[in-house]
């Protein structure tokens, strides 16, 4: 199982960044549509990441101020991704994608300052050293400072459910592993 992990790892390592063309409006469902593909055809380990760039804004209307969110390059989603024929195919066949972005449709890399500036941040894998029924404290968030025991760990979510000691009862609460740290 730790051979298959690494392997993913080091695989997403060697991932590279891709655009993708949309139909304008539909970057969410491609986004959406693709993730479920992937998951569907367990192609986990040739497309590892999805994502539609977004930035915040203020917006000022009768004198209230909130805050949204736009897209950043409406009708393009971002793939991260091992380019074989399976993925390309897979990719340029989902509802809503127009093709790849590059000359011919022939997809082209972004470097890694073109990933910098365009405000996708690489996901690192945290490593942990828990395991089930180890007794943590959380360290952030509205449980702060409370003791538990990791009832299950997800690696996928990167999330751990543990129970702690609210009201003399036991609380399952979810958390990310950030949250928490071993006693």
């Amino acid at each position: 199982m730790t051979d298959k992990i690494e392997g993913r790892e080091e695989r997403a390592r060697n991932a590279k960044w891709y655009v993708v063309h949309t139909y304008s409006g539909h970057e969410n469902k491609v986004k959406a549509n693709l993730e479920k593909m992937v998951e569907n055809r367990g192609m986990k380990d040739d497309i590892f990441e999805v994502a539609v760039p977004t930035e915040e804004y203020v917006d000022s209307k009768s004198g209230k101020s909130k805050i949204k969110e736009r897209k950043m390059f409406p009708g393009y989603v971002l793939v991260k991704m091992i380019i074989n024929d399976e993925s390309w195919y897979l990719v340029r066949n989902t509802r809503g994608v127009t093709g790849f972005v590059g000359p011919a449709s022939k997809p082209v890399p972004l470097s890694d300052q073109e990933v910098k500036a365009l405000g996708v941040q690489e996901t690192i894998l945290p490593t942990i050293d828990f395991k089930e029924k180890d007794v943590v404290k959380v360290t952030s968030g509205p449980f702060e400072s409370f003791m538990g025991t990791i009832s299950n760990i997800s690696m996928e979510k990167r999330k751990v459910k543990v129970y702690v000691s609210m009201f003399g009862r036991e609380t399952l609460v979810e958390l990310d592993f950030d949250q928490i740290q071993k006693v």
